[in-house]
């Protein structure tokens, strides 16, 4: 084998291990390479008690309610269906019914999603994209031109 051929089959070899790496890494990571899931995905998946995810979708309108000692209870729906989700601490100022929302953290035993954060969209305009194209699907969202799920 000449010098060049001992290159060429190092190189090809390198290639090699290198994809399979990759491979192994994104199948290891096909569960949470996504940003969120929504109530209809949750209910779909079966998502086991226990697994951390982020749940996205709208705050259901007259789902909000103030338990005492911080511990707030809601809804999160994405129209096809709706997930109840409890939180204890102080919600981002911008957090009301209707709004985007992704909440981070677990289903419990009941089904209820128990998050430790909640974040809400940072300005009047943003929605996630996810979440636009879930309501342009439904015929809901009617966002001004270029709004929609921007950053």
């Amino acid at each position: 084998m000449t010098r060049k051929q001992r290159r060429m089959t190092l190189i090809g070899g390198a290639l090699a291990v290198l994809a399979v790496a990759t491979g192994l890494v994104l199948a290891a990571l096909k569960d949470t390479i996504v940003f969120f899931r929504t109530p209809s995905e949750v209910q779909t998946l079966q998502m086991a008690e226990g697994v951390r995810f982020r749940l996205g979708g709208l705050v259901a309108e007259g789902s909000i309610k103030r338990l005492g000692d911080a511990v707030i209870q809601f809804s999160v729906s994405d129209l096809d269906a709706t997930l109840p989700v409890t939180y204890k601490g102080i919600l981002p100022d911008l957090f009301r019914e209707g709004q985007g929302v992704v909440a981070e953290g677990r289903l419990n035993a009941q089904g209820v999603f128990v998050a430790d954060t909640v974040l809400a969209k940072h300005d009047e305009t943003y929605m996630p994209r996810e979440v636009a194209d879930k309501l342009k699907e439904k015929g809901w969202w009617q966002a001004e031109p270029g709004n929609a799920g921007n950053n």
